[in-house]
């Protein structure tokens, strides 16, 4: 993984002081245009189903525009900050399942989006229950959780086709 960030090493920001601003409100407009919420998979033959889950908060932004990435860094609690190497961004990220569904996907209910991308967050917030259950680690429970996931960043590249990772999991089955 890439140089790891910390708050700290946060530019100074131009604006007013922020508690004089709706932090809140700002957060949710600029992750409407910057934000991805996403759930992505990685082949395990170790694990039952063939497949780890990886449920994904992010916002990329250029280094020299970083400021908002350590605002919403800091108004969470949580997170962290790697390179966007294929990009060359700064990319914040929260993947703990426990954070998504106790800070992160909250927020978003509180302070929704106002682009069709609201749709992902309640997809995500779906998926990161079902984790919760553990139902990911069923088959059953994975075909539900990919049927969610597929619905997500419809225009987004993906590593593994639905088809491919039903395939595969079918092959890894232990039972």
């Amino acid at each position: 993984m890439g140089k790891q960030y910390h708050r700290d090493m946060a530019a100074p920001h131009n604006t007013p002081a922020l508690s004089e601003r709706n932090v809140a409100e700002y957060i949710s407009g600029f992750v409407d245009g910057e934000g991805c919420f996403s759930v992505s998979f990685s082949k395990r033959p170790r694990f039952l189903v063939g497949w780890e889950t990886k449920p994904s908060f992010s916002v990329s932004q250029n280094h020299d525009r970083a400021q908002p990435l350590f605002i919403m860094q800091k108004h969470f609690g949580c997170g962290f900050m790697r390179d966007g190497i294929s990009d060359r961004t700064l990319k914040y990220e929260v993947r703990r399942l426990d954070d998504l569904l106790e800070k992160v996907l909250p927020h978003f209910e509180r302070y929704p989006l106002l682009s069709a991308k609201q749709q992902d967050v309640r997809l995500l917030k779906e998926v990161c229950l079902l984790m919760k259950m553990n139902e990911h680690v069923t088959p059953e429970g994975m075909k539900k959780v990919m049927t969610l996931a597929f619905q997500m960043n419809p225009s987004g590249k993906r590593r593994y086709a639905q088809n491919d990772i039903l395939a595969f999991m079918d092959s890894q089955m232990k039972i």
